[in-house]
């Protein structure tokens, strides 16, 4: 049910209101122009969150440069949390978790077409990919989890609510998980309710829908997750996920903010599941490797080792894990599939907004057709997009 995966230490809550003091006078001071948000002649398009982790910004990125890749620049500037590089950096095909950070290092492997750059800053990360020589033909900047990082005024602002946990029912850290007060949601143009489970009846939307109580200017969406075949992240091949036996023992290692669902999700599929668990986007150290090594080994056979795209882009780089690991260790990858008929809806405002905001004036004045890849998904179909 929605909401059904948060947690409250209401010990805390004393803590947590100390602490919402803080974040709103920061809203006000935006508010009240003290602190000042910039604006640029470029489409810019935000993709966020109000809790920390696990909301599915990455597979929803992902999903706006497979909409727009082919029909124009892409440039995605995330922070590149845990990096251990400083400023603006510029994603090349030799760059590493320690330059970018994970996140945008997956991204940069499975699209090194586009432009990915890492600032903290960033209205200083704008101005560099816009005026750049290498960069400056960027027509739309993605920017990814920047819904609280107010100097930027972006065209269209996407909050992601996770459907296990809706900011509703959530409380500020460090009680609850919130960065902000959920009132922050009316600064959204695009609110998203990912994650959302097989099944859902009409009562099921119409609840949530009232739950989130948004204005008449937001438009409210529904999306999933759906898995792609596992794949091995140092050899063999691709197997699909349904492939696993009953009698097959599954290693679940994520290094994520919420693995539960892709924990309850993998059990459908196996006799055991064993979770080893790290902290969202640690860094795995040589202890770490040999526990990941122990672990399997004591694991009955056949077993095998899932963990998220992720968490492939720092694992690829370790050293010492062992034959045997490397040769069972699969990625699960991740898409989203938008419910009911919201694609349609998602697809027509992201394009209206680029086409009425581009510098490009081909862009301005040409036409489109789009045909989303997969064809086989309700709703997909040939469609003509005025730019």
């Amino acid at each position: 049910m929605e909401g059904d995966h948060i947690k409250v230490n209401k010990w805390l809550l004393p803590v947590s209101w100390f602490y919402g003091l803080g974040v709103r006078l920061r809203n006000k001071c935006f508010e009240w122009g003290v602190l000042k948000s910039r604006s640029f002649s470029i489409p810019i398009i935000s993709v966020g969150n109000i809790t920390v982790g696990g909301s599915g910004k990455t597979p929803h990125v992902e999903y706006l440069i497979e909409m727009l890749k082919d029909k124009v620049r892409v440039a995605v500037l995330s922070r590149g949390y845990k990096r251990k590089s400083k400023g603006y950096q510029l994603a090349s095909p030799l760059s590493t978790v320690a330059d970018i950070g994970d996140e945008p290092l997956q991204m940069k492997k499975k699209y090194p077409d586009i432009y990915i750059a890492v600032d903290a800053k960033r209205c200083e990360g704008i101005d560099r990919l816009t005026h750049d020589e290498e960069t400056k033909d960027t027509d739309v900047i993605l920017l990814d989890d920047a819904f609280q990082h107010r100097y930027v005024k972006p065209g269209i602002n996407i909050l992601l609510v996770d459907y296990h946990r809706l900011i509703i029912y959530d409380k500020l850290l460090p009680a609850g998980r919130l960065r902000e007060p959920k009132e922050g949601k009316r600064r959204a143009d695009m609110v998203i309710i990912t994650k959302c489970p097989e099944g859902l009846n009409p009562i099921d939307f119409r609840v949530v829908m009232r739950a989130m109580d948004l204005y008449p200017y937001q438009t409210l969406l529904f999306s999933r997750m759906e898995y792609g075949k596992l794949r091995p992240l140092f050899s063999g091949d691709e197997r699909p996920l349904d492939s696993i036996g009953r009698e097959e023992h599954v290693l679940s290692l994520t290094g994520i903010a919420t693995p539960e669902q892709m924990e309850d999700d993998l059990r459908k599929y196996c006799s055991e599941l064993t979770p080893m668990r790290f902290s969202d986007h640690h860094e795995f150290t040589a202890e770490d490797e040999e526990r990941i090594n122990s672990v399997f080994e004591s694991l009955p056979s056949p077993k095998l080792i899932i963990t998220t795209e992720k968490d492939a882009a720092r694992l690829a780089s370790l050293t010492g894990l062992s034959e045997d690991v490397r040769h069972h260790l699969y990625v699960l990858p991740v898409k989203v599939s938008f419910l009911l008929d919201h694609e349609e809806i998602f697809m027509q405002k992201i394009f209206s907004y680029v086409q009425k905001n581009s510098r490009n004036s081909i862009l301005a004045t040409g036409k489109v057709d789009y045909k989303p890849k997969d064809s086989n998904r309700a709703g997909d179909r040939p469609r003509t997009i005025s730019f």
